[in-house]
């Protein structure tokens, strides 16, 4: 989804696993594409949603999606992907495929960014935390892939989630050049 955010960085590493990437930026093209899976990039959570919605592509996307489309959301992928938003911008919605709750902005500010190794079911990934949010409830069958500060199976707070052919990330690996999820993702078309 080309239409806000890190889509030029999540492009150059799609691009270097093999991957072939078209840009999706209208109604038309998310239609007339024989899409694999789509990523929904970081980039503001609440533009995305209004942009969607302006161009006209927000109830396809969403029958895409639950019709089986594989998508990779990060940041404010996972936001849009969410069922429920835990203080969302005002007239913000989701699009209510994954069964997680989402709070926004949940380790911080813009000056409170920070760059770690997370263990993950995928082996460690170094990811970049901006305004990252957090899950805070999932449903059964929602797999948690990573948390932040423990292991998948531990205590910390979930950052990496998926629950059949859709995954979302609080945080950024397109930032770090870290290639782990993408990989994973990949392997999911």
């Amino acid at each position: 989804m080309a239409l806000q955010g890190g889509v030029a960085e999540h492009t150059a590493m799609l691009t270097g696993l093999g991957a072939r990437v078209v840009p999706v930026r209208t109604e038309g093209a998310l239609r007339s594409s024989s899409l694999d899976g789509l990523v929904l990039p970081g980039g503001e959570s609440s533009t995305v949603d209004r942009l969607l919605r302006r161009f006209g592509m927000r109830e396809s996307l969403r029958e895409m999606l639950g019709n089986g489309l594989p998508v990779l959301g990060t940041c404010a992928g996972m936001i849009l992907l969410a069922e429920q938003i835990v203080d969302p911008a005002p007239a913000q919605e989701s699009l209510g495929v994954l069964p997680v709750t989402v709070r926004r902005n949940a380790f911080g500010r813009q000056l409170d960014s920070a760059t770690e190794v997370l263990e993950s079911v995928f082996g460690p990934v170094s990811a970049a935390f901006i305004r990252a949010p957090e899950v805070i409830c999932a449903d059964d069958g929602v797999q948690v892939l990573a948390r932040r500060g423990t292991s998948p199976d531990g205590e910390g707070p979930v950052v990496a989630v998926g629950k059949g052919p859709a995954m979302a990330l609080s945080f950024h690996p397109e930032l770090t050049g870290d290639t782990t999820f993408h990989r994973g993702f990949l392997s999911r078309l």
